[in-house]
């Protein structure tokens, strides 16, 4: 496993990592995973959610999405995108800058990231978007009373035909979800979406 000091995880602040989406003209899109921003490792290794303590990948094989443990911390290999991308499954975030923590995002932040997502589901259009995070998708979206879980059908809403859930953050620091519960919610958005 590759090993970084702290002053060298620094150089990579306000680093951004391209979102994982395939081509347009490639398999279709059913599934994307929406991350607050990156941190300062997963901009390092340049790839999504990819610190040590992340449970993003573990929780991604026990849900059945994908169909093996993707080794993420010195960045996934391109057989492991292409295994993404074929399965249906893309990933970004609402802020493009990498930070140590979220909480250093202001409100203005996550609302321009909300609408820039908006722009690339109406590109893209998911079967199903899948925010991590409930309190990143309250302040990009001035939804203050959401509850985790699948949200409400909008018919011609912001979101379009795309099913929107927001389910847990898989950060280290989101103490109380573990591996299995993480898994449920994500295979439930999964699920909808056709993947599993």
């Amino acid at each position: 496993m590759v090993r970084f000091t702290r002053a060298e995880l620094e150089a990579f602040r306000d680093e951004e990592v391209p979102d994982l989406l395939g081509p347009p003209d490639g398999p279709s899109l059913r599934l994307l995973f929406v991350g607050i921003n990156p941190g300062l490792w997963t901009a390092a290794v340049k790839t999504h959610f990819s610190h040590p303590g992340n449970r993003f990948y573990p929780a991604l094989y026990r849900a059945g999405i994908t169909t093996y443990e993707l080794s993420r911390t010195d960045g996934v290999r391109d057989a492991d995108r292409e295994h993404l991308i074929e399965r249906g499954v893309g990933i970004t975030n609402l802020v493009r800058r990498a930070t140590v923590r979220a909480s250093e995002l202001s409100r203005d932040e996550l609302q321009a990231g909300g609408a820039r997502l908006l722009e690339l589901v109406a590109q893209r259009r998911p079967r199903v978007v899948a925010i991590a995070g409930i309190t990143a998708y309250r302040d990009a979206f001035g939804e203050r009373t959401a509850a985790a879980g699948r949200q409400p059908d909008r018919i011609g809403g912001p979101f379009g035909d795309s099913a929107l859930w927001v389910v847990p953050n898989p950060s280290g620091l989101n103490a109380h979800e573990t591996v299995d519960s993480l898994a449920a919610a994500y295979r439930a958005a999964a699920a909808e979406a056709g993947v599993v």
